[in-house]
């Protein structure tokens, strides 16, 4: 008898197929002595869509709320039916004796085969496969400690309850708020406390009063001081008057050193990566979307095979683990990390309870180079960025702590001077002496350092900048106490406070990462289980959550910064409260973590869901609120003959039809990659179409699209691909074409119809 392995994908089940000796191609599938091997192609089935369990849900309508079927149903996803056609008959051969569930290891793994089993009615025997990578060496050890299948049971039944419950939430919240306001509204438990997140942080910064500050900087002796108020600590003061007064008393004065003090210090190495932490690093650094970089991941991780499994919420290693460190070294120890690793290769190393604790690691360890052999050159420009900052942040952990003396002098106005100013006024300043740069000597020869204060965002530096708390770091002079030295330069300093920053990409991934500042509770609990959880969604899905709000037109960027729409604000007036907030999320995770450890019922839990969903639609049902579409344009819809609405998406301008049964779209102009001559800055190309695909009149007939820079510089579609055609480039005809053709495709895919958006709403995670 043989065993069927099914694997998540082709590319990891070609891998498996590989290392088990499978040679023999056939229908999506690989075959050998002892094993069969397929795949799914992601969820090869999911839950049924409202109407295939009464045909009365066909149409949208309030009276048929809520939807409550007593059992969910499965269904074959369409577009990947074929597929689960073929890993049906196999898991029916009848010289197949048992299953190896090979998927991601993890929740949503789980749920991708057992799915499949279950809809398939198929009841042979299963073993699980779990690993964090799919080098040869991992799947070989995977397979050689195959683990009992039905231990992962709960972990499956927590993931079906998850399902569920979005789809009981998200069905009936949408449908419930499109039906009662006409428009294409849709909430999650998810999607929405992520928005009133970003609504909150606009209306601090809207409502935010700068106020005008004072400080007052010398210089003597070499060195710049600076006052700190004695009263509050703080470095500066609202009160002009009196840091006038204290500025002109310190004119032809002298300072007298107080104190010299001097503190060995010593930092270590920052954490080592998951999946949201380098998520908001690479959007920081080189501007990569959350989604960007998690599809740069599975490719290092997939293809590559030279990182570990991405999707993880641990910055931790097991003691498993360390064993293996330096044969990792050894296979990514080329180019710039030769000399870095090299150093460690060849004598012990240094591990400890910053990175390796077996208590903080879940389903996977943090992300880590494989013990793959590195081949740099076939790895594309992006995939170097990302590898560049796990492996440089792999290394630097097994590096000693950076070692450095902290001095800190201490002055006081002296003599006369203090009794004129009636007070003695305080300077101080502060500087380092680096000792040994240990873990920051792997980050020398990198083109940024920026990172190195990862857990501080923009608001928690402009809530530190306004507090007046930061002390200017600088190359200090010897000195020693009682030294009197002469007060050469005297100077008034001004400034505003500075609202909180609008969120970016990464500052959104840390937020929906620890949401507690945006929760209106105050149950220890409550904030202990959502970070626990992980805050809003897992790290698989906030990429999804954050693409899906721009696609949905709830949110834009302007520039970097996250901007929430006027739907997006119309939205949060309309929906229940309780989806507004993180809570709901904790409450929910809390009690799927708990069905994964057996210590809840499946069922149980749904029926407080059922009973939540019914509280959720009587509430929009008898809400007094009203929506209105305020980006009408005079455009005619081509299609339905309504008024289109104008949209920013992500990288787009739109324009898309109000009329939520019609799904029409047309796009006016695009962000791309293509770069300036004269400013080198990424172009907009403007679309010239008119209307329901017809030419511009205006623009005269047999117009072409047109790249257009914000410095002014302008150029048509066709000079454009000369140019870089001469150029040599890599773009070149048939690259512009496909790209165009892709952007056709786009355009006449619907984004706002009804059945698309109450798809959208079943992954709300």
């Amino acid at each position: 008898m043989k065993t069927l392995v099914i694997a998540e994908k082709p590319s990891v089940g070609r891998d498996i197929a590989r290392v088990l000796g499978c040679s023999q191609k056939g229908n999506g599938m690989l075959e050998g002595r002892e094993y069969v091997v397929t795949w799914a192609l992601g969820h090869l089935v999911t839950l049924a869509d409202p109407e295939d369990y009464d045909k009365k849900y066909v149409k949208w309508d309030m009276e048929t709320l809520p939807m409550m079927p007593e059992r969910m149903k499965l269904v074959v996803i369409p577009q990947t039916a074929k597929q689960f056609g073929v890993v049906k008959s196999q898991l029916y051969r009848k010289d197949v004796g048992d299953i190896v569930i090979a998927t991601d290891a993890g929740r949503e793994g789980e749920l991708v085969a057992r799915w499949i089993l279950d809809k398939t009615e198929c009841r042979k025997p299963i073993r699980r496969l779990w690993i964090s990578s799919v080098t040869d060496k991992a799947i070989k050890e995977g397979f050689a400690h195959l683990k009992n299948g039905h231990e992962y049971d709960n972990l499956y039944r927590a993931a079906v309850a998850r399902a569920e419950a979005d789809w009981l939430v998200g069905m009936n919240g949408t449908r419930a708020l499109t039906c009662k306001h006409n428009a294409q509204l849709s909430c999650g438990r998810v999607q929405t406390p992520t928005l009133a997140m970003i609504a909150r942080r606009e209306e601090e910064i809207r409502k935010f009063q700068p106020q005008e500050y004072y400080g007052i900087t010398v210089q003597a002796g070499g060195i710049r001081w600076t006052w700190r108020d004695e009263k509050n600590k703080s470095y500066r003061t609202f009160e002009k008057d009196r840091a006038e007064r204290l500025a002109d008393g310190l004119k032809a004065g002298t300072l007298e050193i107080v104190s010299v003090g001097s503190k060995p210090k010593k930092t270590p190495a920052p954490g080592l990566y998951d999946l949201t932490t380098l998520q908001r690093e690479a959007n920081q650094k080189y501007g990569f979307s959350a989604k960007e970089t998690l599809n740069i991941m599975q490719r290092l991780y997939e293809n590559h095979k030279v990182l570990t499994y991405p999707r993880t919420d641990s910055r931790y290693i097991g003691r498993d683990v360390v064993p293996t460190l330096k044969e990792r070294l050894k296979a990514c120890s080329v180019g710039p990390y030769r000399k870095l690793a090299g150093s460690l290769i060849n004598k012990p190393l240094q591990t400890g309870s910053s990175f390796v604790d077996d208590k903080k690691v879940s389903d996977h360890h943090a992300i880590i180079p494989t013990e793959q052999f590195v081949q740099m050159e076939h790895m594309t420009n992006e995939e170097r960025k990302i590898y560049d900052m796990v492996v440089r942040r792999f290394i630097s952990v097994l590096y000693p702590p950076f070692e450095y003396e902290q001095v800190t002098m201490e002055a006081k106005t002296s003599g006369n001077q203090a009794a004129r100013q009636q007070e003695t006024v305080t300077f101080l300043a502060s500087g380092r002496v680096v000792k040994k740069l240990g873990w920051k000597e792997v980050y020398q020869m990198a083109a940024s350092e920026d990172a190195w204060n990862e857990d501080e965002d923009d608001q928690d530096r402009s809530t530190r900048e306004n507090a007046g708390q930061y002390l200017e770091e600088q190359t200090l002079p010897s000195k020693r106490q009682g030294e009197k030295i002469k007060m050469e330069q005297i100077s008034l300093n001004t400034g505003k406070t500075k609202p909180p920053a609008y969120f970016t990409e990464a500052t959104l991934l840390g937020a929906m990462e620890n949401p507690v500042r945006y929760m209106d509770t105050r149950d220890k609990q409550a904030v202990k289980t959502i970070g626990e959880t992980g805050g809003l969604g897992t790290v698989a899905t906030r990429a999804d959550i954050i693409e899906k709000l721009f696609n949905s037109f709830l949110m834009e960027k302007r520039g970097k910064e996250i901007h929430i729409t006027s739907k997006a604000k119309q939205l949060l007036e309309l929906v229940p409260s309780d989806l507004r907030k993180p809570e709901l999320t904790a409450d929910w995770e809390g009690k799927l973590g708990n069905i994964a450890k057996g210590k809840m019922k499946q069922e149980a839990f749904l029926e407080e869901i059922k009973d939540y969903t019914c509280e959720i639609v009587d509430e929009i049902k008898s809400g007094h609120g009203t929506f209105r579409h305020d980006n009408l344009t005079s455009k005619i819809c081509p299609n339905c003959g309504k008024r289109l609405l104008s949209v920013n998406g992500k990288t787009s301008k739109m324009l898309v039809c109000q009329d939520r049964e019609c799904g029409y779209r047309e796009t006016l102009s695009r962000t791309t990659n293509a770069r300036c001559p004269k400013c080198h800055k990424r172009m907009e190309l403007i679309k010239k179409k008119g209307t329901a695909g017809r030419e511009d009149t205006a623009a005269g007939k047999g117009a072409e699209d047109i790249f257009v820079c914000v410095c002014g510089y302008k150029e048509k579609l066709s000079a454009f691909q000369n140019r870089r055609e001469k150029e040599g480039a890599g773009v070149n005809k048939r690259d512009v074409a496909n790209y165009m053709k892709r952007q056709q495709n786009e355009a006449k895919e619907p984004v706002n119809n009804a059945f698309a958006q109450a798809l959208a709403g079943l992954k709300l995670e």
